[in-house]
């Protein structure tokens, strides 16, 4: 018989003492009322993975009358009695202490319960109705998490939500839950494409998108066909290739018009900043138009129903106009008019709709067209909320946004009379987001 490998935690020992296979494991864990994959447990026992939620901590305690610091710390073996030398005690060196799990690992893994229990009911006879509901809540509960809490402490539950969606669509399930597990792939699909944009990797982010828009032809979801087009017009505007970013969107208007959702505003409205960003005011003002009329055919589709970046609304398309104006010298008075309703429509942190990346984008629009104005000091006073906030909210889109403010400042002939916020703009691009550690 081969030879067990050597533990590395203290839990590994214990699983190993028990002479339990780790899918036994997990039936006691669930019978005790916990919720736990057979792979989660494997990377807890393994060292892999320190955070947990605060029902599996307690779950664990109780099958191992251990606290979890203690479980997790690694292990190591019993050291022999004390020996006595020349009438002194020769003490063993202590063991070392574990890791301890920190606040922020805490939040990241918030949704693993909700990943375990659906997929423990889905492994023993296929996703029943009331587990179909759990995974919804799951990829829901992040969608409206997304735009108002700094990604990392969002981004462990939607890597786990990912993977149990995928995870479902992989084992054998009912027919009349693929077409839903497939749109809940697609969502989930467009969130992380959004996160990689985020953090600055657009490769990635379409790679995800592509993925995304496979599982939307999969669960034939017009709606969500849309959006994806119009995540991938997001990550190509900010990536600097506003020709795609322009094909993008209009790859979706069809999908959108067929689905009359919230998209069907977001994706001219899209079209509309691309094309400022190449300079073509015509073609601006056009895209802008067609966003406003479609407000008179929307109807909410089960997409729009997540909530947050699952839907689009008034304030995001007052936001996204001034953003497209703020491109177009021409269009100076506008671009501060729109700006203006962006920064008062995102002041209330309570509103649903709120989303500190677009509340920045908004603010830096105004700073830009006040540039355009002479008034420097204005454009200080619009962009200082920006420069305020900590790393973990500096995503990409931000950055480029604070560094859109420089470039106008350069641009505008008064650099010298600016050099000081200027400086104070360079600082804030040089620890974007994804500078903090992994």
């Amino acid at each position: 018989m081969a030879a067990r490998l050597a533990p590395k935690t203290v839990l590994a020992h214990l699983i190993q003492r028990r002479n339990q296979t780790y899918s036994e494991i997990v039936a006691e864990f669930v019978e005790l009322g916990g919720t736990i994959t057979e792979r989660h447990l494997r990377r807890l026992a393994s060292g892999e993975r320190a955070g947990t939620t605060p029902q599996t901590r307690r779950t664990l305690q109780r099958m191992f009358g251990k606290p979890v610091e203690e479980l997790l710390a690694p292990y190591v073996p019993e050291q022999p009695a004390p020996q006595f030398t020349g009438g002194q005690q020769v003490v063993p060196a202590p063991a070392a202490s574990g890791r301890i799990t920190t606040g922020t690992e805490m939040e990241v893994l918030d949704m693993a319960a909700s990943r375990a229990r659906a997929f423990a009911l889905a492994a023993q006879s296929g996703l029943g109705s009331e587990a179909m509901e759990q995974v919804y809540d799951d990829v829901r509960h992040v969608a409206k998490a997304y735009p108002q809490r700094p990604l990392p402490e969002i981004l462990g539950q939607l890597v786990e939500t990912q993977d149990l969606v995928f995870a479902l669509l992989e084992s054998r399930q009912r027919p009349e839950h693929l077409r839903q597990l497939y749109f809940l792939g697609g969502v989930t699909g467009g969130l992380l494409a959004k996160a990689s944009h985020d953090l600055g990797n657009p490769h990635a982010a379409l790679t995800q998108a592509r993925t995304a828009f496979l599982c939307a032809d999969n669960a034939d979801h017009h709606g969500l066909r849309a959006w994806v087009r119009g995540l991938q017009s997001l990550v190509s505007y900010w990536a600097g290739n506003p020709h795609d970013s322009v094909r993008y969107a209009q790859l979706g208007a069809g999908y959108a018009e067929q689905a009359n959702s919230t998209t069907s505003v977001w994706l001219p409205v899209s079209e509309a900043r691309a094309w400022a960003a190449l300079g073509n005011p015509e073609a601006t003002r056009a895209a802008l138009e067609r966003a406003e009329e479609a407000w008179n055919t929307v109807r909410h589709d089960d997409l729009d129903e997540m909530g947050g970046l699952c839907t689009f609304g008034r304030n995001r398309q007052l936001y996204y106009a001034a953003d497209a104006l703020a491109w177009l010298p021409g269009e100076a008075e506008q671009a501060e008019r729109y700006s203006r309703q962006a920064v008062d429509a995102y002041n209330d942190q309570n509103h649903p709709e709120w989303a500190f990346g677009d509340a920045a984008g908004s603010q830096a629009a105004m700073a830009i067209s006040r540039i355009a104005s002479g008034e420097l000091d204005g454009a200080a006073d619009a962009i200082a909320p920006v420069l305020d906030l900590p790393t973990e909210r500096r995503i990409n889109g931000v950055v480029h946004s604070a560094r859109r403010v420089h470039n106008a400042l350069r641009a505008s002939g008064h650099a010298g009379d600016a050099r000081e916020l200027q400086e104070e703009i360079e600082t804030f691009t040089r620890t974007p987001v994804q500078t903090l550690a992994r």
